[in-house]
């Protein structure tokens, strides 16, 4: 008995092993018949990453993506059969490469911010004008809505205008004291906490703004008379003792640039959101896609929009104190980002970002 099961131990042993051997067979033979294209391609991959593609010849040029797929195929098929892992690690590192230099960006940091800039944003601006409409009719109704409640009844305000802002910003404070949060020396650390809050509180909505419009678009609406109502509020108290226009000028220092921001996210959110409501002969998915490099590209200048708020926050708020220079700059911001998503790059690139 044992000597049976010791023979049955040592058959299964010559069949593992010649199992083994013939697996090792089989890679080996897989790896010679290809490592030359492999090895060509590394070559051709490794010059480029070097930034030395005038040493390729022009037969390397040509033959990269043949030899990309070659590579490619042959990592299918050592995933199939279960070659050994060097042969398979090897092959997923070279397919990787090589196909950031088949497929990857052609160019750099710099060129890609020239042409968004050049042209590439305003395009991918002028190609949502419709949401933009909607987007700054919502914007212009929450703000008004905010202004009718709190006229109504006072005690509107309160829930309006968050716990934040009511120091001495409330229902009732005199002339001097609100004029004193605009320009007294002495509350100066409390209004920059208070322009602090609104860029932080802005930004916010600007991300969420955009974050949502998957959903048909319609949370993004939501929010932009959630915080417009804010503004509306805010509007009414000081109108209520005739600092309307001081109000006005003390926020358009940055407000221009950052309620534009936020115009520009809650109407590509909306972008996004309305393709998928009606997608047209697109399927949802295709809409969407399409839709969302669009709106993901006028995201990309909205942060830059937010960035050059808080400088304008940080700085010319803080060193101008008359009404009609604050007016004046607020009003040539609000012209230099309308001039430039109406004009601008007309002529160049529209980076992808067709009606």
């Amino acid at each position: 008995m044992a000597s049976r099961v010791m023979a049955l131990f040592g058959r299964r042993e010559v069949v593992q092993t010649a199992e083994v051997e013939a697996a090792a067979l089989r890679s080996d033979r897989f790896r010679q018949e290809r490592e030359g294209d492999w090895r060509r391609l590394d070559a051709i991959v490794t010059a480029m990453e070097k930034g030395r593609l005038r040493r390729l010849s022009d037969a390397d040029v040509l033959d990269l993506p043949a030899l990309y797929r070659t590579a490619a195929s042959s990592l299918a098929i050592a995933r199939e059969t279960s070659l050994d892992a060097a042969t398979l690690a090897y092959l997923e590192a070279l397919v990787q490469r090589a196909w950031f230099q088949v497929y990857g960006p052609r160019s750099s940091l710099a060129v890609w911010l020239r042409q968004f800039l050049g042209g590439g944003w305003s395009a991918a601006v002028r190609a949502i004008w419709v949401d933009i409409l909607i987007a700054l009719a919502v914007m212009i109704t929450g703000t008004v809505a905010g202004w009718l409640l709190v006229a109504h009844d006072p005690g509107w305000y309160y829930a309006l205008v968050p716990q934040d802002f009511l120091d001495a910003r409330v229902p009732g404070a005199s002339r001097e004291v609100l004029q004193g949060t605009l320009f007294g020396q002495d509350k100066q650390d409390g209004m920059s906490v208070f322009a602090a809050y609104l860029f932080s509180n802005n930004a916010q909505v600007a991300i969420l703004a955009f974050a949502l419009g998957f959903a048909f678009g319609v949370p993004s609406l939501l929010l932009l008379v959630q915080n417009t109502a804010t503004l509306g509020a805010m509007l009414w108290l000081y109108h209520g003792r005739g600092l309307t226009l001081d109000l006005v000028g003390w926020l358009a220092v940055h407000g221009t640039t950052e309620l534009s921001a936020i115009l520009l996210a809650g109407a590509a959110g909306l972008h996004v959101g309305r393709a998928m409501a009606f997608p047209g002969q697109r399927s949802i998915l295709a809409a969407a896609q399409e839709n969302g490099r669009r709106a993901a590209l006028v995201m990309t200048g909205v942060v830059l929009m937010l960035i050059a708020a808080a400088m304008l926050e940080g700085f010319a708020r803080q060193l101008i104190v008359d009404t009609p220079t604050r007016l004046g700059i607020g009003l040539f911001m609000l012209l230099f980002w309308i001039s430039y998503f109406v004009t601008f790059g007309r002529r160049g690139a529209e980076m992808g970002a067709e009606p």
